[in-house]
C-alpha cells in the first residue's frame, strides 16, 4: 500500500509491505528534506559511494526499488529503504533536521500499529493534517470520501489484472480527460501545480465530479467484467463520460466553468475573508 506521509509539511512517498509488516520510504524524498538540496538524486549517488568507502558494504542489499508516483503523475522505479536502513543513512547526512526526523520515523511506525487496530484513526489523522494546512471541514470530508472511492476503483483494477504504475496512470487519465477535458498532467499545469497533488488542489465540485467518474468506472467494470487492458480503457472512458455529462449540466445551469484555476485552499481562504467582511459589516 503506497501512501504520502508529511514531515513538517514536506511530502515523503511511502509504502507499507503487508508481508514484511514494514514501512519503506523514498530515499530521495528524505534526502531532499534533510539537505534542502536541489539535486537530491545526485546527493544520493554521491552518498552511496561515501557509505561504501566507510565500510557499509551491505548497502546494496538493504536498498529496494518500488514504482512510486512522481510529480508528473506517472510511476517510476524509486530507491526505497526500511526504517532501520533510513536511520543508518541519516547518520551520514549532516542536518539540523536529523533528530526531529528520527522522532518522526518512530511516530510513523507507532501510528501504523494503532491504525491496524483501529482503522478510523487513519481518517482522523488525515483530517487533522488537512485542517492544519488550512482546508475547510467540508472540503476535507469530500477528500476523505474520494480516497475511499479511489481505493474501491484500484481494488477493482487489481481484480482485472491491471498493472500498477503506467496502466493505472493511463486509465486515470482516460477518466479525467473524459469529464474534464484534461489529462492529469494537463490539469495540474492548468492549476499551475508542480509537486502538489492534483486532488489536494481540487475544489469541492471538482472532487465530486472526479469521484463520480471513478465510482462509475468501478460499477461499470463490475457489471461488464473486462478481460483485457483495452477493455478496461473503454470502461474508464465510459465512467468518465458519466461525470462529464454531469459537469456539462452544472455549467449549463450555473453559466460558469466547473474547472477552476484556483485550488481548494485558496477558495477556502477567500470564503473566510468574505465571512469576516460580512461580520464586520454586521457589527457596524
Amino acid at each position: 500500500m503506497s501512501d504520502i506521509k508529511l514531515f513538517e509539511s514536506k511530502k515523503i512517498r511511502t509504502h507499507w509491505d503487508e508481508e514484511q509488516e514494514k514501512w519503506f520510504f523514498s530515499i530521495v524524498d528524505i534526502i531532499e528534506i534533510l539537505t534542502e538540496s536541489n539535486r537530491p538524486r545526485k546527493y544520493w549517488s554521491d552518498l552511496k559511494k561515501k557509505l561504501y568507502l566507510e565500510g557499509f558494504y551491505e548497502l546494496s542489499e538493504k536498498i529496494g526499488q518500488l514504482k512510486l508516483e512522481s510529480t508528473d503523475g506517472k510511476f517510476y522505479m524509486t530507491d526505497v529503504a526500511d526504517t532501520e536502513t533510513i536511520l543508518r543513512l541519516i547518520q551520514s547526512i549532516p542536518s539540523p533536521r536529523a533528530e526531529p526526523f528520527k522522532q518522526w520515523l518512530a511516530m510513523v511506525g507507532y501510528e501504523r500499529i494503532e491504525e491496524t487496530e483501529n482503522p478510523e484513526l487513519a481518517f482522523d489523522r488525515a483530517m487533522e493534517t488537512y485542517l492544519r494546512k488550512g482546508y475547510s471541514k467540508e472540503w476535507i470530508n469530500q477528500r476523505l470520501k474520494s480516497i475511499e472511492v479511489r481505493k474501491e476503483l484500484t481494488d477493482e483494477w487489481d481484480n482485472r489484472s491491471v498493472k500498477k504504475g503506467d496502466e493505472y496512470a493511463i486509465l486515470t487519465d482516460e477518466i479525467t480527460r473524459a469529464w474534464s477535458g484534461f489529462t492529469t498532467k494537463q490539469y495540474k499545469s492548468y492549476k499551475n501545480l508542480k509537486k502538489e497533488g492534483l486532488r489536494d488542489n481540487m475544489t469541492n465540485l471538482e472532487l465530486v465530479l472526479n469521484m463520480l467518474g471513478e465510482a462509475s468506472t468501478t460499477e461499470i467494470s463490475k457489471e461488464k467484467n473486462p478481460d483485457t487492458f483495452e477493455d478496461n480503457r473503454v470502461i474508464a472512458k465510459q465512467g468518465g463520460r458519466v461525470a462529464g455529462t454531469a459537469q456539462k449540466e452544472i455549467e449549463k445551469r450555473t453559466g460558469k466553468s466547473v474547472i477552476s484555476k484556483q485550488n481548494a485552499k485558496q477558495l477556502a481562504d477567500k470564503k473566510k475573508k468574505e465571512l469576516k467582511l460580512i461580520e464586520l459589516n454586521k457589527s457596524k
